[in-house]
């Protein structure tokens, strides 16, 4: 028996728990912040037998493409003033953590 514990971003997740649930997963849903922009992602929970584990991998990795998207920074400028100029950073992507279980019930 295996835990996946998948981290993707917000916007991804009603497609990702739409395409597992579909493939017969069952899916807690946690809402966490972290990473590079401390934008807001979703932990996934799901519980599985060993041998779902990479079919699980593939639907989150379908549905949690990366992206570049532009994000404002601000910089001084010669004259002393700030001025914000956009980058463009990779978002999306799953970080996707599996973990043996050595009991697993659902009541």
């Amino acid at each position: 028996m295996k835990l996946i514990l998948a981290i993707i971003s917000t916007d991804d997740t009603k497609a990702c728990i739409s395409a597992l649930n579909k493939a017969s997963y069952h899916v807690t849903r946690l809402a966490t912040t972290g990473g590079f922009l401390s934008s807001g992602n979703t932990t996934l929970i799901i519980g599985c037998e060993d041998r779902e584990v990479e079919r699980a991998i593939e639907i989150i990795g379908s549905e949690s493409q990366r992206r570049k998207e532009a994000v404002p920074t601000t910089v001084n400028s010669d004259v002393s003033s700030l001025v914000s100029y956009p980058i463009e950073v990779e978002v999306g992507g799953a970080t996707i953590f599996v973990l043996n279980v050595d009991n697993f019930m659902k009541l």
